[in-house]
């Protein structure tokens, strides 16, 4: 279970010509209707893999919400999971981020450790609310080491219309995991 939303790389693999979408291709865009895909069968119909991938961002924090994806678990429209927060003594739960820049954690293999913490997927918060704990070391407000963590926050089509509209179009794969633990 992928608890903590920034950190890792993110793989948003597009695969052209596995079936037709109807949406009429944009500059520069190839659509899946536009490579004959009816030519050919099976694997053979794919004609260009397209990786793109986000430093510092994991998968829930792009994808979480994508329909029919495996990322933040819910039930009834509300999240089923949260990660302890040592500042308030609560817990916190997955949000909406429509903040462009993010604060994060900080990306060493102490942190990695501290967010991962012997399996249970619950530091995240808690790395982020250390002394030092933001990575982004700019002097926008969420950058400091006192601002709320962002760390449980996701993004959806809102910000990243163009990653939903392929992800949309072609093929998501929601089940890649980057094997840096920094």
């Amino acid at each position: 279970m992928r608890l903590g939303l920034v950190g890792l790389m993110v793989p948003l693999v597009i695969l052209a010509g596995c079936g037709g979408s109807g949406v009429a291709p944009s500059a520069g865009v190839v659509s899946p209707t536009s490579l004959g895909a009816g030519r050919h069968r099976g694997i053979h119909r794919i004609r260009h893999v397209v990786v793109i991938m986000q430093e510092n961002r994991s998968f829930d924090s792009y994808f979480g919400t994508f329909p029919g994806a495996d990322g933040l678990p819910a039930q009834d429209g509300q999240f089923t999971v949260s990660v302890p927060d040592p500042r308030t003594g609560g817990c916190q739960s997955p949000y909406h981020d429509p903040h462009q820049v993010n604060g994060g954690a900080q990306h060493n293999e102490d942190s990695a450790r501290a967010d991962m913490h012997d399996g249970a997927m619950d530091g995240f918060v808690a790395t982020a609310e250390r002394p030092g704990g933001r990575a982004c070391g700019a002097t926008a407000p969420i950058c400091a080491s006192s601002a709320p963590p962002d760390v449980m926050g996701y993004h959806d089509a809102r910000e990243i219309p163009n990653y939903w509209r392929w992800a949309h179009d072609f093929t998501l794969q929601d089940h890649m995991f980057e094997p840096t633990a920094s």
